[in-house]
Parts: C-alpha cells; sequence; structure tokens
C-alpha cells in the first residue's frame, strides 16, 4: 500500500509543465456526437405536450377551440368591482360599449362588496386592468364553488333593453362553459362531484382571458388601457389623441414618480372596425367604473351620439336600469302594508370611507329636514331608516334621540331575518332571470343552464330599502357623496314606485 505521506513529499510538477495532447479519434468524435443528439431527441419527444404548448398556445394554437369557430358573436367581458351601485354603473357603461362595436355583453355576476377593489384613479393608483381582471374571474369561480352566484340581471330588469335597442348579451355561466371548453351546467358547480379539477381548468382558462400571457391572435384582445392613461370618447368631435383636461399634477408626478399622461381617445376608432381589436372574439376590459372629476371623466366621457340615433337613445335608456319586479313588487308592499302612511326615507351611511368623518353633517340635514317636516304636518312622522350603524350603536346619535321620542317620531327598517326579505329572496331564486339571456350557437355544444339550482341572494335588503325609499311621500335625505343616495334619487327621478303592482 503507498504511503500518502510519501505521496505528498513529492516534488511539484512545474507550473508551465504541459503535458503533450493524445490525439483523438474521429470515430469516437462521431459516436459522442450521434449519442448527444439521441439524448436530447429522446428528451424532447418525452416532455408532456402541455408543457410544450404553453408558450405556443398563448399565440397560435390555445386551448381553446371555440376561439376558431365561426361564431355569429364577438363578445365584450369586463371586471366589476366595489359595491352594487358601482358595479351597476359599469354595467351600464358596458352596454353601452357592447352596443357601439357591436359585440355580445357577458352579464357578469354580483360580486361581493369588499371582493374587488380598483384603487384611486384621480391618485393614479389603480390595479392593472390584468391585475382585476384575474382577480375578478378567481372571484367569480368562487362565487359558483360556493352556490352563492347572482347575475346582475338577476337584479336588475335588463329585458327593455335587450328587446328594443337589440342589445346582444349572454350569461357568464353560458359564456364560462364556451370559453373553457366546457359540456357542464355551471349553473349546479356546486353540485358537481369533480368540483376540484373543474375549478383548476376553469382558473387556467382564466388566466387566458386575463391577458397574463399577452393577446391571442383572433382569440382575445385584453384592454390595457386604464384610467390612468385613457379616457374613451365617442363621436366628441374631439381629435383623437387629445390631451384630458385632467392631468397628475407636478407635485403627484415628483412624490409618486409617475409619468402618465391622459389622453381622450375615440372607443370606436381604436377598438370597433378596422382595427387590430376588431379581429379578436373577446374584447377583455378591465374596470368600466367612471366618475366626473376636476371638469372631466376618470375613464368614460360618452353622454350623447350626435351621428347615431340609435346609440343616442340607448345612452338615454341607461340612465336607469330598474330592479325587477320582484324586489319593487315587495318595496311597494312594505311602504303600503307595513309603513301605511306617507313616510319619509333617510339613509344613513355613517362607518364607511369617507363617510365615517362625516356623520356630524349627515345628522344635521337630516335634522332640517324634520324641523320642517314637524312644522307642516300631522305627527308622529314615519321615518324608514336604512343606515350601516347597527342598532346597538345608536345610543348617544340624533337616531338614537329620534327613537326616544314616540310621540313625534316613528321608525321603521329592516333587518336580514325580516320575512319579507327572505320572501322576496326565494322568489328571485325561482324567477332565474339571468340565465334567460344565455343562449349560444348550437355548434359549439354547450349544454343549457337550469334554472333550479339553488343560489344564495345575500344583498336582498339592500335592494328591498332602496326599493322602499323610492316610494316615500315625504321625500329622502341621503348621504353626500354616496352611489347608494344616487341610485335612490334616480329611483325617485323616475317614479319607479307608482308603476309597480
Amino acid at each position: 500500500m503507498r504511503n500518502i505521506f510519501t505521496l505528498a513529499n513529492k516534488p511539484p510538477k512545474p507550473w508551465n509543465t504541459k503535458t503533450k495532447p493524445q490525439p483523438r479519434s474521429p470515430l469516437l468524435f462521431l459516436l459522442i456526437t450521434l449519442f448527444t443528439f439521441t439524448l436530447v431527441f429522446l428528451a424532447y419527444t418525452n416532455i408532456p405536450k402541455s408543457l410544450l404548448s404553453i408558450s405556443s398556445s398563448t399565440t397560435q394554437n390555445p386551448k381553446f377551440p371555440q376561439c376558431h369557430q365561426t361564431l355569429d358573436q364577438k363578445f365584450i367581458f369586463y371586471s366589476p368591482h366595489s359595491g352594487f351601485s358601482n358595479q351597476l354603473q359599469e354595467f351600464k357603461n358596458a352596454i353601452l360599449m357592447a352596443a357601439i362595436l357591436n359585440r355580445t355583453l357577458i352579464i357578469p355576476p354580483v360580486l361581493h362588496h369588499h371582493a374587488v377593489a380598483l384603487g384611486s384613479c384621480p391618485k393614479f393608483r389603480v390595479s392593472t386592468p390584468t391585475e382585476i381582471r384575474i382577480t375578478v374571474w378567481d372571484h367569480v369561480i368562487d362565487l359558483l364553488r360556493t352556490g352563492r352566484y347572482v347575475s346582475i340581471a338577476d337584479i336588475v330588469d335588463i329585458s327593455s333593453l335587450v328587446s328594443s335597442f337589440a342589445v346582444k348579451v349572454i350569461d357568464f355561466r353560458v359564456f364560462a362553459s364556451l370559453w373553457c371548453g366546457m359540456d357542464i351546467d355551471l349553473a349546479c358547480l356546486n353540485e358537481v362531484d369533480t368540483q376540484s379539477s373543474l375549478i383548476s381548468s376553469l382558473k387556467q382558462c382564466g388566466s387566458v382571458l386575463s391577458g397574463i400571457n399577452g393577446n391571442i391572435g383572433k382569440c382575445l384582445y385584453a384592454v390595457d388601457e386604464d384610467c390612468k392613461t385613457t379616457v374613451w370618447t365617442y363621436q366628441s368631435g374631439d381629435e383623437d389623441g387629445l390631451l384630458d383636461s385632467f392631468q397628475a399634477d407636478e407635485q403627484l408626478k415628483k412624490k409618486k414618480k409617475i409619468s402618465y399622461t391622459r389622453r381622450r381617445r375615440d372607443i370606436y376608432n381604436a377598438l370597433g372596425p378596422g382595427s387590430v381589436a376588431e379581429m379578436a372574439a373577446v374584447l377583455a376590459f378591465g374596470s368600466l367604473f367612471t366618475s366626473p372629476y376636476k371638469g372631466s371623466e376618470l375613464y368614460i366621457d360618452i353622454k350623447t351620439a350626435p351621428k347615431n340615433r340609435r346609440i343616442q337613445s340607448l345612452i338615454r335608456k341607461i340612465e336607469f336600469i330598474p330592479f325587477v319586479p320582484e324586489i319593487l313588487n315587495a318595496g311597494k308592499k312594505y311602504a303600503l302594508e307595513t309603513i301605511k302612511a306617507p313616510f319619509l326615507c333617510v339613509q344613513l351611511r355613517l362607518l364607511d370611507g369617507q363617510f365615517k368623518n362625516h356623520r356630524k353633517a349627515t345628522f344635521t340635514g337630516l335634522k332640517q329636514k324634520l324641523d320642517s317636516l314637524s312644522q307642516k304636518g300631522p305627527q308622529p312622522i314615519h321615518i324608514f331608516v336604512m343606515t350601516d350603524l347597527p342598532e346597538s350603536n345608536w345610543t348617544g346619535s340624533y337616531l338614537g334621540d329620534l327613537a326616544k321620542f314616540t310621540d313625534y317620531f316613528k321608525l321603521y327598517f329592516l333587518k336580514e331575518g325580516n320575512e319579507l326579505v327572505a320572501q322576496t329572496a326565494k322568489k328571485l331564486a325561482t324567477s332565474g332571470h339571468g340565465l334567460r339571456y344565455g343562449s349560444t350557437p348550437s355548434s359549439v355544444g354547450v349544454k343549457g343552464m337550469k334554472q333550479h339550482c339553488p343560489q344564495r341572494f345575500s344583498d336582498v335588503l339592500l335592494y328591498l330599502e332602496e326599493s322602499i325609499c323610492s316610494c316615500a311621500s315625504l321625500g329622502f335625505v341621503g348621504t353626500a357623496g354616496s352611489t347608494i343616495a344616487d341610485s335612490i334619487h334616480l329611483m325617485r327621478k323616475f317614479d319607479v314606485c307608482s308603476g309597480q303592482t
């Protein structure tokens, strides 16, 4: 056995000593080359096709063959968010966009109030269209999975828009079955045994629709312009691409290090005939929320259509979309059978967002209205109250004082457990208004949706309260800046209470 210490004591070779290279056999080189190519070929042919198709599927050959079928319709998808009143406003904007671009609108569900938030357009701090599309799709799938899915067309009546203005619509559940290539009734997804695999598939095709991998030829065009950069117009007479009057001020640009420039763009020119977007089967927006701000609009400024009578009439029509008859009739029933007298409605938003800082001003407006009514009419004054302040917290507030003086004021309010709320929810569940708008070409092979699967209507109380307030003959006092108050004012303007039976 050799001694390792002896080996260690051998004198080292000079640092620049080189071993003379041995000649290599050409045959050996050829064998190594052939062996390498063989390994590469075997590895490639054994990679799952699903992995190989990830990149190509988003450009030329996606796993959604329906995109490449000849359909009679082209669709428009958008991503609603925030509370119901904001979602309804977005729905109106989506109807208008779909009509202008001659596309079929995908009717979304009603999202839970705090499930998805946009951010702040005035502060140029909003989720990107891609982010909000992903978030909304995932929340919608969760609503399906848990049996809480309620179409917005289950809540508001769009029948006259579809019949009179030929607005083309399709229920999201039908569209999702089409888009994801699933021959399954998504209206009853919560009853399916193989739910987990289906959820995974739905989330996968939702990620494609979000535009996370970019546009997909004639299949998908994801609109990435949002309120930070764009104000959509239509036949406004302005030069296309003109700078909008509202821009980020220098202080905000410096503080947030932003460089956005807001431009006014004609939606028909940008996304209509002759555009790249027009070729896509699905046109996917992020948020469609807008609001007046500093002399402009945050995202959509389409108030007239001077060269298109149909669109001009539609703009007037969508100013107010009523609740479905089940809700309006229930509100009128409460006013006639429970209150049984002329009454005042008060909407007091006291706990949420900016409103909690204006409680004193809100109560001041109510006090002034009640003082005026006290001088003019009989007592007690009947008052229907809708508020986010729990009754247990009324003590020490103006509401608590009103509740004490029963000789002068009689208060009414609804709770979630009220029988009228439960009855109305049951009627909505059995009516199935939303699934009436679910037709697709027979060639796509998608099943018709059932209308008897159980649904949970979680926000019926709000809809009923708004409906009751529309019947308040003594007037309405609402919280300034609240979209709920705006909705009630609109209902009263169109006198919906008198038209229900």
